[in-house]
């Protein structure tokens, strides 16, 4: 509040004066260049454009319209708040230009994202006819604008210019275009500068570490897939360099694995050891530091990735800087693992304890928690607190709005959100809302979205592609659904995948086509997996088709041996139809490999309280109530010839 106030007043006592002898009223003893400096960093400071201006102003008439450093600070505050043309103005009043004012303005031209202006003085600058000859430092922003661009021409024209030059030579220009050829993904050329450079520091390491990174980002395995990458990172120590905070925050997200996918033992084993390297060599997690932050969060990402939220929590309770990145990275990490109630306790604590308000970042995380736990009501109010924050126009934020209303049963509130609130809307918005459509089965709907993207020019993609089908199978929209199939593989760079092609089979067989669904499967490009034939069972099952059921359920038990659910539905099946020998023979299969159901759970939130439900469980204190109003419903449902049927009836007394 000080700070606020000092800041105000100097700023009135400077608006209200214009002359020379203010400079000097104010500070005796300080030179008026070193009084506007000190303005003109207060400026930025403060973000006050007008303040600038004053300054700017304040330079002419005391006429130090010439002075370097003064003219290199008005390019750096009017880049800052964006008004580049007038950074432009300063440096053409300036009669001596030097190499370091132009750098300035093309620093301000690539941060500003005006790339077109910044290599277009850079050629003026490579010229050294009418301005400065470039100098390293050129290089090395130029480079930067060419990744940032992803330009790989570009930086490589650029690149034969620095070797002209000899300013390839230098460390800090290597180290940028080494970033450059990462972001441009030529991973070769970036790891070719790093290998023929002469003197390599951390920062040389570190560039040349994220190449490989970047060149595992199909891979989001890690390590596990790659040890050249472990190798390289061996040989940074081996060389006598030791790791810094970005070095870890770069090989952290590598070592997160996936325990769905069972891979994350390995990953994990890397991940502590990089754990430990910080204990080691005091980068104390607990300083409060912005960087040790950054690694806390980096290393709550991992653990909660690899199913050590708990860890994950331990570690953010020891952060003493717990910034809102470090508060959002265990709401995700909360999320991540399915401990949907912990999630939403700790966006309310975030705000009353530390007093520190979520971001998009933070709401977007904790949405899929409303989708699964907390329902429409919490999803309402953190829209609502979006709209309060004026945050709810945010794409990002939209896009999980979407998802979670349409996750929630809310239709209507999902395509609200995407006609009123998503006013720049990207091809996940368009995905999000089509593949609500499909999970409601509203294909008519779906179908004209979809058109209406094309018009708009948005490429479709996999998961557009695998919602609308899903509407299309729900809805019986079986024509309109193999001719959208058969446009976008043959008109977009688009290749079926498994989950497009169980959309498919899907949708032939519910419409009883089970042969033109045995075909697609045989003509399937990919390899037939588990929801591939679990899809065929259902629609076989719906058809009363044993033999083609049997068939499907053959391949299914063979893929998935150890998956119950797979014996649980063929023992269902079986005492559907009263076959009462295969209904033993698949039991006692189970109970040969050891294998149990796991029992299904569901919920409900009333009045703020959530009541949890297993099947058969009597744990509940109205339990009876419950039981009663079962009964009922089973004898009205018997009355309007609904009858549960056996296979039912041996569901719930699993």
């Amino acid at each position: 509040m000080i700070a606020l106030l000092r800041i105000s007043s100097l700023t009135n006592i400077f608006k209200s004066t214009y002359t020379s002898s203010f400079i000097h009223n104010f500070v005796p003893t300080i030179d008026p260049s070193d009084s506007l400096l000190y303005f003109l960093l207060l400026s930025v400071e403060s973000q006050s454009l007008k303040l600038t201006q004053q300054c700017h102003a304040q330079v002419h008439r005391v006429g130090l319209s010439q002075h370097p450093l003064i003219a290199q600070k008005l390019i750096i505050s009017y880049s800052h708040f964006k008004h580049t043309d007038d950074s432009q103005l300063v440096l053409d009043t300036i009669l001596l230009k030097s190499t370091h004012l132009c750098n300035s303005l093309l620093n301000g031209f690539a941060k500003n994202g005006l790339f077109s202006k910044s290599f277009k003085l850079f050629r003026i600058m490579s010229d050294a006819t009418s301005l400065p000859p470039a100098d390293e430092f050129t290089f090395s922003i130029i480079f930067k604008a060419a990744g940032d661009i992803g330009d790989v021409l570009c930086g490589k024209m650029v690149h034969g210019s620095g070797i002209k030059n000899g300013f390839v030579l230098d460390t800090v220009v290597c180290n940028s275009l080494i970033t450059m050829y990462s972001k441009c993904g030529s991973i070769d050329n970036s790891l070719k500068v790093f290998d023929e450079m002469l003197h390599k520091n951390v920062s040389s390491w570190n560039a040349a570490i994220l190449s490989y990174a970047n060149l595992n980002s199909d891979k989001r395995n890690g390590f596990s897939d790659n040890n050249e990458l472990w190798e390289f990172v061996k040989g940074m120590q081996n060389e006598g360099l030791k790791f810094d905070a970005y070095t870890i925050s770069i090989l952290l997200p590598l070592c997160g694995g996936d325990v769905k996918n069972g891979n994350c033992s390995k990953n994990l084993g890397y991940g502590r050891e990089l754990h430990c390297y910080i204990v080691k060599y005091w980068l104390d997690l607990c300083s409060g530091s912005g960087s040790d932050a950054h690694l806390g969060c980096c290393l709550i990402d991992m653990y909660s990735k690899s199913g050590g939220v708990d860890i994950g929590r331990r570690i953010f309770d020891r952060l003493k800087n717990r910034n809102v990145f470090a508060w959002t990275a265990m709401i995700n990490g909360y999320v991540h693992c399915g401990h949907y109630n912990e999630a939403l306790c700790l966006l309310r604590e975030m705000q009353w304890r530390d007093q520190l308000e979520p971001n998009k970042v933070s709401l977007v995380s904790v949405l899929p928690a409303c989708s699964s736990f907390a329902g429409l009501t919490g999803g309402k109010q953190i829209h609502g607190f979006a709209i309060r924050r004026e945050l709810s126009h945010e794409v990002s934020l939209c896009n999980a709005l979407i998802d979670m209303y349409s996750k929630c049963g809310s239709l209507n509130n999902a395509r609200r959100v995407f006609d009123y609130d998503c006013i720049k809307k990207d091809a996940i918005s368009w995905s999000s809302m089509i593949c609500g459509y499909g999970l409601h089965g509203k294909g008519r709907e779906a179908l004209v979205l979809f058109d209406e993207m094309l018009q708009n020019g948005i490429q479709p993609d996999t998961i557009m592609v695998v919602g609308f089908l899903s509407a299309c199978c729900k809805s019986g929209l079986i024509n309109e659904g193999i001719k959208i199939y058969d446009y976008v593989l043959n008109n977009y760079d688009i290749k079926p995948t498994l989950e497009m092609c169980s959309c498919m089979v899907d949708m032939l067989g519910r419409s009883g086509q089970l042969d033109r669904a045995l075909d697609f499967i045989k003509s399937m490009p990919v390899e037939p997996g588990p929801s591939i034939w679990g899809a065929l069972v259902s629609a076989s099952a719906l058809h009363e088709n044993s033999e083609m059921r049997d068939l499907a359920y053959k391949f299914l038990i063979q893929m998935e041996p150890e998956n119950s659910s797979n014996y649980i539905s063929l023992s269902n099946q079986y005492a559907a139809s009263k076959q009462w020998d295969n209904v033993a023979e698949v039991r006692k299969a189970m109970k040969e490999r050891g294998l149990r159901k796991l029992p299904g759970c569901s919920w409900i939130t009333i009045h703020s309280v959530t009541h949890s439900f297993f099947v058969a469980d009597k744990s509940h204190p109205c339990s009876g109530m419950i039981y009663r109003m079962l009964n009922e419903l089973g004898l009205s449902m018997k009355l309007y010839g609904r009858n549960p049927g056996s296979a039912y009836m041996m569901e719930v007394l699993e």
